[in-house]
């Protein structure tokens, strides 16, 4: 069921309870127990955080963990019928935040061990409970009625009886079938995409909020948050931009309230225009036009006239070669400060419509500043990283303290590392654009990866494979020639680990909701 009022219904239930938190692999779902964590830790609610990846892991998991009443589920279990999948006991209560749709039914509709922590949307189409669930217990009182009246029936009568009997039972066998076939329909119409709603980090601020203990750390969370939903293609713009201006009507609030005597460790959250290049402020401005996807594709720059365009529009903004090579923070300051207006000037002529957008940004005193979605290319690569000798609960971990302002030289690594994971998406894209590894069968477009093709084995990981597979379809359609390619999918087939592969589809270039 639906829980309506987070207050009363989710937080004052915390109280004077331990509660077991699982938390998936992705970094909503980590922005989002960040901030819960914060809020636990204030009100002194024992907790414990346990990480998980995929069914099984939170099966086996839920199996080892200690017995509690209260178990918080963040951006996993939702899609399951978790009391059927993971036979708790009867008084065990389960909260989930969870962004994937969609929700499972059984999930919605159940009145007591399942809460749903978010109301529902417009879109989702939840199926009606009559439509899904039958109670058979009528059918079977009044069958044993008629079979108890008919043994003290006439021996006359009891063959018209019979044949009654038998006509009721086929008509009653006919409008079961007729109601499962309805059933199945309507559960796979309700189930045949997934997508994301709304990002689980937001949720958990709106909860602070309620409570009144919300500050400027938390609402930077939930931002990175809903910007990895955008970054990684979960949600639409127009999504990302209403769930944007709540935030920003929060950030207001809150620096309002926020003591400006010490500016030099003040912390500062602005909404402002921006540039959709990847790392810009920590990179140089070559590099990063090179490696971002969106001036990649619209300038082709895999090829030698897309390395011609790219230098002429650095000369038509006036960047000499030498500052465009340097890091950003290293360059001339008066074109610095120009180059958003300089490179929006330059867009139509270049193609390069949409590139300016609007974005959060964080300042802590005189500190470099960083994007949301900077932010979010350190966190994906330090989820994600194959050092060696590194679990991946390690990475989740150090993933989850790079969130702190204390831990600002993992954050830095963070950073550091997406740049090489960019570089190695941006070559592996050009390979397979110019060895023409894409192939047509008819409705979609496939590639299969061998093994050993890749030089970065983090690129065949989860989040980066789905940066990377969106990066080769934008760039197929961007140099075919043929009309059909924006409206045909791509699936994608990549080694995973021994006798394992991955498969990710992606919707169409054409195909504007992400639904898959």
């Amino acid at each position: 069921m639906y829980v309506q009022d987070l207050k009363s219904g989710f937080y004052d239930l915390l109280v004077g309870k331990r509660a077991i938190i699982f938390v998936n692999y992705d970094v909503d779902a980590i922005c989002a127990f960040k901030i819960l964590q914060h809020l636990l830790k204030y009100d002194d609610i024992l907790f414990t955080m346990v990480p998980v990846q995929g069914i099984s892991d939170l099966k086996r998991e839920f199996d080892e963990t200690p017995n509690e009443n209260v178990i918080i589920l963040i951006n996993c279990g939702g899609s399951i019928d978790i009391v059927e999948e993971l036979q708790p006991d009867p008084d065990v209560v389960f909260f989930v935040v969870d962004s994937h749709r969609p929700t499972d039914v059984c999930n919605i509709y159940s009145q007591s061990q399942i809460r749903l922590l978010r109301k529902i949307e417009d879109d989702e189409n939840v199926p009606d409970f009559e439509t899904i669930f039958r109670d058979d217990d009528e059918d079977i009182n009044e069958d044993s009625a008629h079979s108890s009246a008919s043994e003290g029936d006439e021996p006359e009568g009891r063959h018209e009886k019979r044949a009654r009997k038998t006509e009721e039972s086929v008509m009653k066998q006919r409008d079961k079938r007729l109601w499962e076939e309805k059933r199945n329909r309507t559960l796979f119409e309700y189930s045949q995409f997934s997508y994301y709603g709304r990002s689980s980090s937001a949720i958990v601020f709106e909860v602070a909020w309620k409570v009144s203990k919300d500050n400027l750390e938390l609402l930077w969370w939930a931002v990175v948050g809903l910007t990895e939903q955008l970054i990684l293609d979960k949600i639409e713009s127009h999504q990302f931009i209403l769930e944007a201006g709540n935030l920003q009507t929060h950030m207001l609030r809150l620096s309002h309230q926020q003591d400006k005597g010490d500016s030099g460790s003040v912390m500062r959250i602005t909404f402002e225009k921006d540039l959709q290049l990847s790392l810009y402020r920590h990179w140089s401005i070559e590099s990063s036009l090179f490696n971002t996807r969106f001036t990649a594709c619209k300038l082709k720059i895999w090829s030698l006239n897309g390395e011609r365009r790219l230098q002429q529009l650095l000369a038509d903004m006036g960047i000499p070669i030498a500052q465009s090579k340097q890091k950003f923070c290293a360059m001339d300051l008066q074109l610095r400060h120009e180059f958003c207006d300089k490179m929006e000037m330059q867009a139509v002529k270049y193609g390069l419509d949409g590139i300016g957008c609007e974005s959060f940004t964080l300042q802590c005193g005189y500190r470099q500043r960083y994007s949301a979605s900077d932010v979010v290319f350190s966190l994906v690569a330090l989820l994600e990283s194959t050092e060696s000798g590194r679990s991946s609960k390690i990475n989740f971990m150090d993933t989850l303290d790079s969130l702190s302002r204390a831990k600002r030289p993992l954050l830095e690594a963070g950073i550091s590392r997406a740049k090489d994971l960019l570089v190695n998406i941006f070559q592996f894209v050009r390979n397979t654009i110019t060895m023409g590894l894409i192939h047509s069968a008819g409705p979609f477009l496939y590639l299969t990866v061998q093994e050993g093709l890749v030089n970065c084995s983090q690129l065949l990981k989860p989040h980066c494979l789905g940066m990377l597979t969106r990066f080769v379809l934008e760039a197929y359609v961007a140099s075919s020639k043929s009309r059909r390619s924006a409206a045909q999918p791509l699936v994608i087939s990549a080694p995973y680990m021994d006798g394992i592969r991955l498969l990710l589809g992606i919707p169409p270039i054409k195909e504007d909701s992400p639904r898959k």
